[in-house]
């Protein structure tokens, strides 16, 4: 009998956003980690740090601080990753921002000065890191970011971000198109709503939720497990032949509202 060998087994991979025990990012790091593979983890801060760290800790993996507003963060987060992997097997981009006096007010409404620095943090971070990640990605991999159905149709109280993921989910496409012929694959996830800890600046955001249960073929939220195991499968040998997409995890939900 073939000994079992778990999919991200001897993978090196780079996550970055983690928030809190509850965001996304690490969800993915803890199935990454649980599935074989090395990881090296990012947060905003050293006051983020303090609450992540214990985190890290349980998957033995080193954290590091990255402010993609700051010169040279991103730089010195990938240069870091690199330094402990020896290379990245795939990269996990899980940040979204946006100034909540444009967050809750109409589009129409909204600042350039707020529009512009949550498309830079949310939607070009992606670009910049896959720029700075690719050349040690030698034998290939998969890049892998986080959207939301806002993108794809105008959901209330969802606002600015909206087209800022739409903006994200066009830029997976184009870098697909542009990192294909490097064996690289690009993907967004877009989960289901689930609380963490940035959809609780999303006003009404329970309401959605409320509204994600009623109408999802499956009948309820999905879990973190749920956008953790998708997003693994991605980052596997076993989704070679994918790149470009935006793929759902919400319980259905994107199909029948």
């Amino acid at each position: 009998m073939t000994a079992y060998t778990p999919p991200l087994s001897g993978k090196k991979g780079l996550v970055v956003g983690l928030a809190n025990d509850r965001s996304i990012a690490w969800g993915c790091a803890q199935t990454a980690r649980a599935q074989g593979a090395d990881l090296v983890l990012s947060c905003l801060n050293d006051k983020a740090a303090r609450y992540v760290a214990p985190l890290a800790d349980q998957l033995a993996s080193p954290l590091f601080t990255c402010d993609v507003e700051k010169d040279g963060d991103l730089e010195a987060l990938v240069a870091a990753a690199v330094a402990h992997l020896g290379r990245l097997d795939f990269v996990i981009h899980s940040i979204a921002w946006a100034p909540l006096e444009d967050l809750h007010g109409r589009v129409i409404d909204s600042s350039s000065a707020g529009f512009a620095r949550a498309m830079d943090i949310s939607c070009h971070s992606f670009a910049a890191l896959a720029r700075l990640c690719a050349p040690h990605m030698g034998a290939g991999g998969s890049l892998v970011t986080m959207s939301y159905l806002g993108a794809d149709e105008a959901v209330p109280n969802y606002g600015l971000m909206g087209p800022v993921k739409a903006a994200l989910e066009s830029m997976v496409r184009y870098m697909a198109m542009e990192l294909g012929p490097a064996g690289i694959r690009v993907h967004a996830v877009s989960p289901g709503p689930i609380l963490t800890r940035a959809a609780s600046g999303i006003a009404s955001f329970d309401a959605l939720m409320d509204s994600a249960v009623r109408k999802s073929p499956l009948g309820r939220l999905v879990t973190l497990d749920e956008i953790a195991g998708l997003t693994a499968f991605l980052c596997s040998d076993a989704a070679s032949g994918m790149t470009g997409q935006t793929l759902y995890v919400d319980a259905g939900y994107h199909a029948v509202d």
